[in-house]
């Protein structure tokens, strides 16, 4: 087959895969606590026909070389860490982080895994968790007689009590990164440290730049509609490209066997 019709079939399955992004930013658009992600191109091998700076004779060399494309690949997709709009929900078990930082949850198996949203329930027991029943950590428990909750913007958090009194339940932190865009993604709204992450710092909320808590809010996606589609235009366009450049190739390969 000629080498144009494979590299132009990498590109469609590059496009293709770009698409497969932009499609799950667009589903994920009213995701509590989504970030949005961009696929991730680099050029693939070439082949090295005429060396450049090689000799062209015993005095000169080459200032310019053959080297022939061979097409492209996705290698990653990376997450856009940036902040979402906060929206006020009045509910006191909704929280949301303004700045840099995650809440930490503890999944069913006993690993740690790391959330934007901070959507929490109550369990039976009175315990705080998310919607899937995983605790959040440091682990709390509310009173049956509690009247009210509050979270700080410290992550302190406190409970009135029938009769008047106030009640300190602990105190919520927020989990740091070096590296966030090394998260994995595990579904559920949920990441998981990695190598490429970092070690996990606990930090009090507003301090050493972890950011700090709002109560009765939560974090929407970052995910913009309008740039989404715009990138979805180009993507169906450069796929077009490429399969009219496969299309291009055939009608080349037509011409030369016609004309044997």
């Amino acid at each position: 087959m000629d080498a144009s019709m494979w590299v132009a079939k990498t590109g469609l399955d590059a496009q293709n895969t770009r698409m497969s992004v932009i499609s799950n930013n667009l589903a994920n658009v009213n995701t509590t606590g989504f970030k949005r992600e961009r696929a991730v191109f680099e050029d693939l091998l070439y082949q090295n026909v005429r060396q450049v700076g090689g000799q062209t004779s015993a005095n000169t060399v080459s200032p310019t070389g053959l080297m022939l494309g061979t097409g492209v690949r996705v290698i990653a997709t990376e997450k856009n860490h940036a902040q979402g709009n906060m929206i006020t929900t009045q509910n006191a078990l909704d929280v949301a982080i303004s700045g840099d930082g995650f809440f930490q949850v503890l999944q069913p198996d006993g690993t740690l895994a790391y959330t934007r949203d901070g959507s929490f329930k109550l369990s039976p027991t009175g315990q705080i968790v998310t919607a899937n029943g995983s605790l959040l950590q440091p682990a709390m428990t509310v009173p049956n007689n509690a009247l009210s909750v509050t979270v700080g913007a410290d992550g302190t958090v406190t409970t009135a009590l029938v009769g008047g009194a106030q009640q300190v339940l602990g105190n919520i932190t927020v989990a740091r990164f070096p590296n966030p865009a090394g998260l994995a993604s595990i579904g559920q709204n949920l990441m998981t440290a990695t190598s490429a992450s970092g070690a996990v710092q606990q930090l009090k909320p507003g301090t050493a730049g972890a950011g700090v808590l709002m109560q009765g809010a939560l974090e929407a996606s970052n995910v913009n509609v309008v740039e989404e589609m715009v990138n979805m235009i180009e993507t169906q366009r450069a796929y077009e490209v490429n399969s009219k450049a496969i299309a291009a190739s055939d009608e080349m390969l037509k011409f030369v066997n016609n004309n044997l």
